[in-house]
């Protein structure tokens, strides 16, 4: 018994052996590369209104007024909010990448090396749209860290993060990278990777690494619930990182291409509607009237495939690869439309981040004739003179009520159906007459205006209306 007791301690040994050789060993990683990663801190001068604490809002005329002012403690006009963030050195000569959001409206900016000195930061620039900013401590002879290709990445992979979490110098996570090219709200111009590692309040702006000790992204936010980390973690890769710092360095600002257009992912629905083998692309549900996309030829319901011999597999592909490109640069552009591709050349705009947006609304009064669109279950109603002219349209027809095949999609009362696919509408009799000419079990996507914005909407037609 003893014997056999002794054997199977023996292989439960071996196997702990075996499994602890194929984990990976970050010590010499951490010893190399840890010295560039730097901690940030920022304090920003929080001005207060001028007051007492605890006093009600009395006019100086009011008796109770000197009462309080005399025996209610002083509110300082001036306080101190500070916070802390992460960073790495990518030169010797002091230049430091960290995230926008860590030294946002900062009025002292310190940065401690990992030997315990610390110096006062300038900020070179900072881009809020990819959250990188770039600093500048005056010193020499720094280590710096050594910057990968985060397109080599492979999911799966072991990474690496060092950072200042809840201020924690010098604290190394590691984990795998979960996903790469991830959308996230509001955050059109990044494709984010996705990883495990540990990231938690104070990692912001601290370097990802590879196994090969280079830098691959730019640990920037989380996803959470409760404000700490629960398995998401989202960085920005270097490449776009790096593009942005050379930009900030030559002309201290951030110029990105635009077209003009709003886009929408192709569904498999919308697909099947438009007649695509597989939902791909950027679908155009509206274009900006004189811009660019407009001046070459691009139309509403027209299917964005690649741009400048770039593929667009999603939707979230375009903006990228848009605000990526120059302005002034002409760039070819495939499109789909009516079941076919054609080519068309395009000049890239410029974003203005101040720019005027223009609002329409919708008015709902005064509505034409309506008429119940019986194979969809819709009421409609034709556009008048000045709902044309408050929504900057041609046509267009008011969804009044939504019944039948139509309440199972997203229509809902108060759309405006600009057109069926890419035939624009002008009247209730001509969406009935498109409508005759579409196979029952077929999927039609209706160009709607909802609010400021313009969206297709696949509509099912079921075989029993």
């Amino acid at each position: 018994m003893i014997k056999r007791l002794l054997v199977l301690a023996m292989g439960i040994f071996v196997t702990h052996v075996a499994l602890a050789k194929d984990l990976p060993d970050f010590t010499d990683l951490v010893e190399k590369q840890g010295a560039a990663v730097v901690n940030v801190s920022t304090t920003q001068i929080v001005r207060a209104q001028q007051g007492l604490q605890g006093m009600p809002n009395l006019p100086e005329n009011d008796p109770f007024y000197e009462f309080f002012k005399k025996f209610a403690p002083q509110m300082p006009r001036e306080q101190e909010s500070q916070s802390l963030g992460s960073g790495f050195l990518i030169s010797a000569d002091g230049y430091i990448l960290t995230n926008a959001h860590v030294v946002d409206r900062a009025d002292k900016i310190t940065v401690r090396l990992s030997d315990k000195r610390e110096f006062k930061a300038k900020v070179i620039g900072a881009d809020k749209r990819t959250d990188v900013a770039l600093l500048k401590i005056d010193a020499t002879g720094l280590p710096k860290v050594t910057l990968g290709n985060p397109d080599l990445l492979k999911v799966g992979e072991w990474v690496l993060a060092i950072g200042s979490p809840f201020g924690f110098d010098s604290s190394v996570t590691a984990g795998i990278v979960s996903a790469k090219g991830r959308s996230l709200p509001q955050e059109n111009f990044v494709p984010f990777i996705q990883t495990d590692v540990a990231i938690n309040p104070g990692n912001s702006g601290g370097p990802l690494f590879n196994m090969k000790g280079e830098v691959v992204g730019i640990n920037s936010q989380i996803y959470s619930r409760s404000g700490g980390y629960m398995g998401l973690s989202f960085s920005i890769p270097i490449d776009v990182a790096m593009d942005v710092v050379n930009q900030l360095r030559s002309t201290g600002k951030v110029t990105r291409g635009r077209i003009g257009v709003s886009i929408q992912e192709v569904t498999r629905e919308l697909a099947d509607s438009f007649g695509l083998a597989k939902p791909a692309g950027a679908l155009i549900s509206g274009v900006e009237k004189a811009g660019p996309a407009d001046k070459a030829g691009v139309r509403p319901s027209d299917v964005i495939l690649k741009f400048d011999g770039k593929a667009i597999t999603h939707s979230a592909d375009l903006p990228r690869i848009v605000a990526a490109t120059k302005p002034g640069n002409k760039v070819a552009v495939q499109l789909w439309r009516k079941g076919t591709t054609l080519e068309v050349a395009l000049v890239v705009g410029e974003i203005q981040d101040n720019a005027e947006k223009i609002r329409a609304k919708e008015n709902k009064e005064d509505q034409a004739q309506s008429q119940s669109v019986s194979r969809l279950g819709l009421t409609l109603s034709e556009l008048n003179d000045e709902q044309k002219a408050e929504l900057q349209v041609e046509g267009g027809l008011l969804v009044e009520e939504v019944k039948g095949a139509a309440a199972r999609s997203e229509l809902q009362r108060g759309d405006v159906i600009l057109a069926i696919g890419n035939i624009e509408l002008r009247t209730v009799e001509q969406f009935n007459e498109v409508l005759k000419k579409v196979e029952q079990g077929r999927n039609i996507a209706l160009l709607v205006r909802r609010n400021d914005g313009t969206v297709y909407v696949p509509v099912r037609l079921d075989e029993k209306q």
